[in-house]
């Protein structure tokens, strides 16, 4: 059985965009094809608690090769998406501005494909957090169907 959403995303806005790709930049170092992040919708700073989201275009580097006929957004790139918001998340709560670093993975489930064309809805909460590391609880949605579900390490270094 799945596990309940990090937030009730009936209750928000998800064409509200509170913070865009630019603002994004200031926080999260990646770019280009390794940006996996195309806004932020809603932070909620007292239960520390973010909903971003990633439009998964028709034509990226990865769907001619990734399962040819039938493209399906790769695990990994799922992974990247979800540590990706961690980090913005780490930085909103802590204010620091270190490179905050993937450190690990555990829990990891795949409920469901993500093909071009989805907006993948993607939440983080921040299960702990210590001076170098963090732990962060993630999941991704389409549809209103959740896909992905994983406990995500960071480390600030």
């Amino acid at each position: 059985m799945p596990p309940k959403l990090l937030a009730n995303l009936d209750a928000l806005d998800l064409d509200h965009v509170a913070y865009d790709l630019d603002a994004i930049r200031e926080t999260v170092p990646q770019r280009y094809e390794m940006e996996q992040l195309t806004a932020i919708h809603h932070f909620d700073r007292e239960n520390q608690v973010v909903v971003g989201s990633r439009d998964v275009g028709l034509n990226e580097w990865w769907a001619r090769g990734h399962i040819p006929g039938r493209p399906i957004f790769p695990g990994v790139l799922t992974i990247e998406a979800a540590a990706q918001l961690a980090t913005w998340l780490h930085q909103a709560v802590s204010g620091e501005r270190k490179f905050f670093g993937f450190g690990g993975v555990d829990q990891v489930r795949f409920r469901g494909a993500i093909t071009p064309g989805d907006r993948v809805i993607l939440l983080s909460k921040i299960r702990e957090i210590k001076s170098r590391k963090g732990l962060f609880d993630c999941q991704a949605v389409v549809d209103g169907k959740l896909v992905f579900q994983a406990l995500i390490t960071g480390m600030a270094l």
